[in-house]
């Protein structure tokens, strides 16, 4: 890991921020350090104390989950630079808080923050299962494999009690249609029953992500996800139950993990992973401005370092979503991380056999009125 400059001046954010009021009793166990308004809004919202230190008196930020009667369930995308055309997310916002979240600004389209709304103000989509057997018994549906946690984590906190992404495995296994699973949970361990007899059948993958394997890092960065001794363990559980599992690195942040890409890739390696991906640290839009206030809270010494390194590979800018380089990121100190990545993974044996998933054995649910097939 390169050291940081020296002679760097900082300054910590203060206890209670002026913009927000968001102190850190209120936000403890959270991510963001505020909760600053959509970039939608047409008004800027300040808290202000009025002279009695009422602000003191507001409560903590608590999970507060809503409902969506969803009309449509499988998302559509023609992202010339990912692996899968379609998605399904059972959830808007997530609750493991992570504060470098791609996904935080789409918190801004329901009216709401990406900072602390996007990971307290939840919502929920219960008829997703329904929606998917309707999808599928489409005639001109066409199989490809459906990819479970591209924008939030289908198996964050809540999934324990709302158990909706177990419910679309159960239709996915039942119409054996392939599926892949991006998560950083360990409670994915609980659908071993379902994964393990799909990926027999080579119906199913599951990609779990490691940031890092320092506790104290992941606490800060991933302050509700599972400990990085709970994933590899999640890793271990997922390959001894025969289903092929891909750790991803992500994201890698210059002068803050990327000093952990050898040793994270041997743990990941030792506990069964099959191959090992990585994404380069990603801003766009609030995100930026959110990861700049979380450096300053918590590594307030390198955070004008972190900043200058992600600018180098970003063409001088915090982000750059050009197709093909946003995923790694572009200039020496990119190529530099990605040279690193490939070498570990070709020493370890890892990536030397992809896993493609069969779309053949495919069996679309009855649509309304058609008759069961006896055979």
């Amino acid at each position: 890991m390169a050291a940081p400059a020296p002679n760097l001046t900082y300054e910590r954010i203060p206890e209670e921020d002026l913009r927000t009021g968001v102190n850190a009793e209120r936000r403890r166990g959270r991510g963001a350090v505020t909760n600053p308004d959509g970039r939608f809004e047409p008004y800027t919202r300040s808290l202000e104390d009025d002279g009695w230190e009422s602000l003191a008196d507001l409560p903590p930020f608590k999970t507060e989950v809503s409902f969506e009667a969803a009309r449509k369930i499988i998302t559509r995308n023609s992202s010339p630079d990912i692996s899968f055309d379609r998605s399904i997310n059972p959830y808007r916002g997530c609750e493991h808080g992570c504060v470098y979240c791609f996904a935080r600004p789409t918190h801004s389209y329901l009216g709401l923050s990406p900072g602390l709304d996007f990971e307290s103000k939840l919502t929920a989509k219960p008829n997703a299962a329904e929606l998917l057997a309707k999808e599928l018994a489409d005639p001109n549906y066409s199989v490809r494999t459906m990819a479970l946690g591209t924008n939030t984590d289908p198996y964050q906190p809540i999934e324990r009690e709302y158990r909706i992404t177990r419910s679309i495995l159960e239709v996915l296994a039942k119409t054996r249609h392939p599926v892949g699973i991006v998560t950083k949970s360990a409670l994915i361990q609980r659908d071993i029953d379902i994964l393990a007899p799909m990926a027999a059948d080579g119906l199913a993958r599951v990609a779990i992500s490691i940031t890092t394997l320092d506790r104290d890092l992941a606490r800060k960065l991933e302050p509700r996800a599972p400990t990085p001794a709970k994933r590899l363990e999640t890793v271990k559980a997922l390959a001894d139950a025969g289903i092929p599992v891909t750790v991803m690195m992500a994201p890698i942040i210059p002068a803050l993990n990327d000093e952990e890409i050898e040793r994270l890739l041997d743990s990941a390696k030792a506990a069964g992973a099959r191959n090992a991906g990585y994404v380069l640290l990603r801003l766009p839009y609030e995100i930026k401005d959110l990861f700049h206030e979380w450096l300053l809270e918590h590594r307030p010494e390198r955070a004008a370092h972190v900043m200058s390194l992600v600018k180098s590979t970003r063409n001088g800018k915090a982000y750059e979503a050009e197709w093909g380089k946003r995923m790694i990121g572009d200039g020496v100190y990119a190529w530099t991380i990605g040279r690193r990545f490939d070498l570990a993974c070709t020493r370890l044996e890892l990536n030397e056999e992809r896993v493609s998933l069969r779309k053949d054995l495919f069996a679309p649910p009855p649509r309304p009125g058609e008759q069961l097939r006896l055979l």
